[in-house]
Parts: structure tokens; sequence; C-alpha cells
């Protein structure tokens, strides 16, 4: 599974391909583990079977990362870069750090990872047919053509945050023009997959056909998968609507007109001008009219009105500083990553009539 923002990261570094960091994350453990358990009901529980069933696990997780590298393979060839390969319980995220800016390269990169795991399935039935029947090297290839069968079809389940999903995703963009409805309607297809199709092939299709039961390993196997996918699902469905509202947020429209006042003027006074010029933001000058802070909101709605003429505004202002200057034609993600190299509150909007950009108006416009 790649991923085109920033992933959690952790884990232990277990290598690297192509100067690309490979890290395994705890929860990977409790798939031998699982494994363990079950393997009395994949071929009766003998030593050899639980020799099988630690195979299995490393298997997977080789299977994993040839996976993952078919995306970060592609993705380099296109130019982005990428940070990392993180593995977890069954799923792995290629961290790349700029996201495909065509529908074509987003195809390409996501379809990469199941193509790399068709061609191992494909690879391990010929190795199994070409060895004896019921010989545990047979048994193994046998294992290595399941695991990367059902690492390919599980991926290839059209909704996000699977490599399927972004297959949808690419088309949906290219078709309708627009990647945040394209992600979207990924997402919500993802939500489907994790509450029925998921748990249909884990519990129903695989022990239909020999691997697994129905047992209550298996039922909470469903049930972490089918969770995995839908929280990844639910991330990259606020991740569109996010996409959706960034374009609408601009530091013209979002910024509040402010009062400017004098450093020693009384709290009291200061809201009293505010209300009556309905203006919801106060800034500290100087006897110039030099900017000198910006005044906390919260500050002024803790102070108690009892309070407030034996106060004055310098007491709740913050000192200017450069990255507290925002220009007022920023907009979008140039907005985002502006504030986000300086977290605050409120930030001064340059320009001739004093105005400030309060960080709540921008999370409303986001969440709106």
């Amino acid at each position: 599974m790649q991923g085109q923002e920033q992933q959690r990261r952790g884990g232990m570094r277990i290598g690297s391909v192509v100067g690309v960091p490979i890290l395994l994350t705890p929860i990977w453990f409790l798939l031998p583990a699982y494994l363990v358990v079950a393997s009395p009901t994949l071929v009766g529980g003998s030593g050899a079977d639980y020799f099988l069933s630690l195979s299995l696990a490393v298997l997977l997780l080789v299977s994993v990362i040839l996976h993952e590298l078919g995306h970060c393979l592609v993705a380099r060839a296109f130019g982005l870069p990428v940070r990392s390969i993180t593995i977890s319980l069954l799923a792995g995220y290629t961290e790349i750090t700029e996201p495909p800016e065509t529908p074509g390269r987003e195809y390409a990169v996501a379809i990469a990872g199941p193509m790399v795991s068709l061609l191992l399935t494909g690879i391990a039935v010929a190795g199994a047919g070409a060895l004896e029947p019921g010989s545990l090297p047979r048994l193994v290839f046998e294992g290595a053509a399941v695991v990367n069968g059902v690492l390919a079809a599980l991926n290839l389940l059209p909704g996000l945050p699977l490599d399927g999903g972004r297959v949808l995703r690419s088309v949906v963009w290219h078709l309708g023009r627009d990647e945040n409805r394209a992600t979207r309607f990924s997402a919500r297809a993802g939500m489907a997959i994790a509450l029925v199709v998921a748990p249909a092939l884990i519990v129903g299709v695989l022990p239909a056909v020999g691997y697994g039961d129905r047992g209550l390993v298996t039922i909470l196997m469903s049930s972490v998968v089918g969770a995995y996918i839908y929280l990844g699902a639910l991330a990259s469905l606020r991740r569109g609507q996010l996409g959706s509202a960034l374009p609408t947020l601009s530091v013209a429209v979002l910024a509040r007109p402010a009062l400017a006042v004098p450093a020693t003027t009384p709290l009291s006074e200061a809201v009293r001008q505010a209300h009556e010029q309905a203006i919801r933001a106060l800034v500290v000058v100087d006897s110039s009219g030099r900017l000198e802070g910006i005044v906390s909101e919260s500050w002024v709605r803790q102070v108690p009105a009892d309070r407030r003429p034996w106060v004055v505004v310098a007491d709740g202002a913050r000192k200017i500083e450069p990255g507290l200057v925002l220009d007022p034609g920023l907009g979008g993600q140039a907005l985002l990553d502006a504030m986000q190299a300086t977290p605050a509150a409120e930030y001064v909007v340059s320009g001739p009539t004093p105005a400030v950009l309060v960080a709540a108006d921008v999370a409303a416009a986001m969440g709106a």
C-alpha cells in the first residue's frame, strides 16, 4: 500500500533497499502468533505444520516488502521522493513525501505493488508444480502462492486506503477532473469494503477453500483487518474534505479587523471600544503607531470583568515575531504551511489597516 501523505513512522529498522529504510512495527508480531495458534486448523497441528505457519509469516513479510518495493521503484522513476517503507500487521506503507501530479502517475504507482504480488504468485505456483505433492517444500511454495495471491486480491479491492482504491481514485480523477472528489468517492468505497467485503473474504471465502476456519480467532482477525481498512478510508475521506476546503482558505477573507490600542490601555477600555466598533481583535501599538503585539483572545476571556479596569492590554499581548505576520495574499496549502511553521492562536495580517487572522477561524473554515 503506497501513501501519498506522510504516514506514521515507527518500528525497528530491519534493512534498506535502494537507500530507503525498511521499518517493522511491533504489531507485526501478532501475525506469526496468530498463524501458530491457527496452525492446527491449517493441516493438522504437527511440528511440520508449525514450521509451515512460521514460514507463512516470513513469506508474508518478504512479500509485503517486495510489494512495497514495487511502489517505491515506480515512484522514484517519476522523481517522487520516498522516505521509508513501514511494515505493519498485514500491510505496508511506502511513504512518498510528494503526491503524484497526474492521474496517470497515481495509477502507475498504485498498480505496481499488486502487480509484483501477482508476479510472485505465478512464480510460487510454477515452483510448487515442480515439486513432489505433499512435500514440505511444496507446501511452502503453495503457501507463498496463497500469501501473494491474497495480498494482491485484497489490495486490488477498489477502495481507499488499499491500492485498488488509489487505482479507482486515479480513474475517477481522470474522468471527473476533480482530485478531491475522487478521493472522497474512493474513501467511501473503502468503508464499504471494510464493513462487508473484507469480513466476507476472511471469514467466508478463505475457510471455504481450506485456509483457516470460522472460529473466534479468525473472526477477531477479520475485525482487525476491517477496522484497519475503515480507519484508513476515514482518514482518506477527511483528507479529501480538507483538499476541497483548501482553495477557500484565504487570509484576506478570514482575517478580522483589529483595534489598535497603546500598550498601557486598560483592558476594559479596549474591550469597550472594540464592542462599539463591532471589532473582535486587539493589537498593541507604540506611541508612533508601530505594531508591537497581538492580544490573545483567550486571555481576554479569562480576565474577570471586575479586574479589567486594572489590567493593561500589554499583559495579554504576544510580541510580534517574523512568523506571526502573514501576507493577505496567502491562501490554501501555503497558508497552512505558514501557520505550521510558526504555530500560534493569532497572527497579524500585513497591510495599511490592522487585521488579525485567528487560527480557530481557519480550523472552522476547514471543518465547514
